[in-house]
Order: C-alpha cells, then sequence, then structure tokens
C-alpha cells in the first residue's frame, strides 16, 4: 500500500467504520478537502494581473476540478448508501 501509509491510521480507522470501500472513498474526500485548503491558502498569495482582487485563473481552475472531483465522489458514497439502505453517517447534500 506505499502511498497510503501516511494516512495508515485514518484508513484504518474509517474502512472499519464504514466498509474498506467506503472508508477509503471517506479518506480520500478528506485529502481532497486538504488540498483545496492549500490551493485557497495559494490564492491568497497569488492575484489575477486581470483583477487582484481575484485568484490567478490556473488556481481557479484547479479549485474548479477539485470541486468536481469531491462532488463525484460524494455522489458514489451516497449511492453505495442508497444500494444497501444505510442511515448516512455523512449526509451529503
Amino acid at each position: 500500500m506505499g502511498d497510503y501509509d501516511e494516512h495508515k491510521a485514518e484508513l484504518e480507522h474509517f474502512e472499519q467504520m464504514m466498509g474498506p470501500w467506503r472508508g477509503r472513498l471517506a479518506v480520500t474526500l478528506d485529502r481532497l478537502t486538504d488540498a483545496m485548503i492549500l490551493i485557497g491558502q495559494h490564492g491568497v498569495y497569488c492575484h489575477s494581473a486581470r483583477d487582484p482582487e481575484k485568484p490567478a485563473l490556473d488556481i481557479e481552475r484547479v479549485n474548479r476540478e477539485l470541486t468536481k472531483a469531491k462532488q463525484l465522489i460524494q455522489s458514489v458514497m451516497e449511492g453505495l448508501r442508497a444500494e444497501r439502505g444505510d442511515v448516512s453517517l455523512f449526509p451529503l447534500g
């Protein structure tokens, strides 16, 4: 699992709580959220020449794509929950 070693404890916790696939998706959502926070922080210092009040276009695009990826993962988790008839631990919507 090489790349997962850094988040081993978190993975084990969520996999036990939610099952292996949903647990991994939950940890993936956390990683995406962390990436979005870093992008947001970077956007504070990297402003657009066209509008100094807004982050650079590349920052906006990266954040937009991370948001889409996060929404897709959330929809998969909700679909899995609906298939199993589980009560959602993390209401999404």
